[in-house]
């Protein structure tokens, strides 16, 4: 590889390594898993390089190299069941409650605008930086941290009209029980 495709690589790497680690982290639960597998995906896709003829391209080409290298992960896993006489207790976590806060999440956000939603999901879902928010939605930096900020500020107001409406009625016993 020439010295030149080695700087455009390294400058590649350096400008885009915090969206291709988020890529990895959706691929892979576990957080060093996914530097693992973003270092592995950079390794391969390095020697290809010059291949690359768009680089345009390059994300979705290293994405998929990502998406490879999981698989093979995956089908290369050292299965670790050991067989025993008594089987072991099952431990079962109750992940009602997260369902729970996600479909109030999921219902809160349908008072959001349109525009106001978006903002939301892109600097907090996605975790893009202002600019790339603004970038992505055609808008300028300053109108995505207003509009972030009432978004955010609506959220809260109908978070705690839900949380009083929720005691309301535990009130109103507690006050007939005192009468």
């Amino acid at each position: 590889m020439a010295q030149g495709e080695v700087l455009e690589f390294e400058e590649y790497v350096r400008t885009r390594q915090d969206a291709l680690l988020r890529s990895a982290r959706r691929l892979v639960p576990d957080p060093v898993d996914a530097q693992d597998l973003l270092q592995t995906a950079l390794v391969r896709t390095y020697g290809r390089w010059d291949g690359i003829a768009d680089k345009r391209l390059a994300d979705a080409y290293l994405r998929r190299v990502m998406i490879n290298t999981r698989t093979e992960w995956w089908r290369a896993r050292k299965l670790e069941e050991v067989p025993t006489e008594q089987l072991p207790d099952a431990c079962v976590d109750d992940t009602t409650e997260q369902h729970a806060d996600r479909a109030l999440l999921m219902d809160v956000m349908k008072v959001l605008a349109p525009k106001q939603r978006s903002v939301v999901v892109l600097r907090h879902w996605e975790q893009m930086s202002t600019e790339e928010t603004a970038a992505a939605l055609g808008m300028s930096a300053g109108t995505v941290k207003s509009t972030l900020h009432r978004a955010l500020a609506r959220l809260r107001e109908e978070l705690e009209a839900r949380d009083q409406d929720a005691r309301a009625p535990e009130r109103e016993e507690q006050e007939r029980c005192a009468a």
